[in-house]
Order: C-alpha cells, then sequence, then structure tokens
C-alpha cells in the first residue's frame, strides 16, 4: 500500500513537485492506463486544494471519452474543439480559465465549478487525454498550477 501526504502548507512549486514524485512511485512499472489514470486523478485531488473535479478524458476517435476521476458524475463525451476540455484536446494547449462562464462554449457537468485548469496529454505528438481540474472558486488556478500539471501530464504521456 501506498501512503502519500501532501505538505500541508508548500509553495505550489513544492506541492507539484510532491505530486510528481508520488505520481511517479505510484505509476513506475505499471502498464495499465486505466489504473494509472485512476491513481493521478486521486493523487491530484489528495495533493491539490479547493478543487471540485479532478480527472481524465481520453482521446477516443476523434472525441473526448470521461476516463477516471474524483467528483460528481460528469460529461460522458465531448466533441473536439468544444467546451474548455474541447479546446485543450484539439489546440494542445494549456486552457487555464479563471471564469467558465465567460468561456465561449462551456460545457457546464457540474455548475458549481467556476474556474478551470485542462492540459492535454501529448504521446508521439497527438494528445491521448487531457487531465481536467474544476473548482468552485473563480480564478482558482495560474501559471503556476499550469506548470505543475504540464509536468504531470509529461510523466503520465507515457504511462496512460
Amino acid at each position: 500500500m501506498h501512503e502519500f501526504a501532501p505538505t500541508t502548507d508548500a509553495a505550489k512549486p513544492e506541492l507539484y513537485r510532491e505530486l510528481l514524485a508520488a505520481a511517479d512511485a505510484l505509476t513506475a512499472g505499471e502498464p495499465d492506463a486505466v489504473a494509472n489514470m485512476a491513481n493521478l486523478a486521486a493523487l491530484i485531488w489528495q495533493f491539490v486544494p479547493r478543487l471540485n473535479w479532478a480527472g481524465f478524458y481520453r482521446a477516443v476517435g476523434g472525441e473526448l471519452v470521461l476516463g477516471p476521476f474524483v467528483g460528481q458524475p460528469a460529461c460522458i463525451r465531448i466533441p473536439f474543439g468544444q467546451g474548455v476540455c474541447g479546446t485543450a484536446a484539439a489546440s494542445g494547449e494549456t486552457q487555464v480559465v479563471a471564469d467558465v462562464h465567460a468561456f465561449p462554449g462551456h460545457i457546464a457537468c457540474d455548475a458549481a465549478s467556476r474556474s478551470e485548469l485542462v492540459v492535454p496529454v501529448v504521446r508521439g505528438g497527438k494528445v491521448v487525454a487531457v487531465i481536467d481540474l474544476d473548482s468552485p472558486e473563480p480564478a482558482r488556478f495560474d501559471a503556476e498550477d499550469a506548470a505543475g500539471l504540464e509536468a504531470l501530464a509529461a510523466l503520465a504521456a507515457a504511462r496512460v
């Protein structure tokens, strides 16, 4: 059994270093993508404060399909190019959205969500999944959060 505990008062860069180390330890050598996504979603939930949803959408046949997550039930399918997740998948670029209600075409899976961070997981130049974080707080995510999740996505790329 693995036990990982974030440093409670760590600055964001340290928190994300701890998250990355835990993610590496937990997924190293495990070939099952679903198991790895499930554990990564749980680690994100444990390490990143003030979330109401954390998880994965997998790229399947030109759309995103819900993967392992922690939070309320979610939208099952999202076309590339639609909503925050679909935009990240289509562009291959991280999306940091301070106010989801101001994002054109936002797909509201949970009415409590106010801000969102979506990071593409890219393998071989192709988006294979996205990591999606939602918060009930406006402007919850910043460049440090994006950098931390981009490092996690880079690690995950070979393991999901």
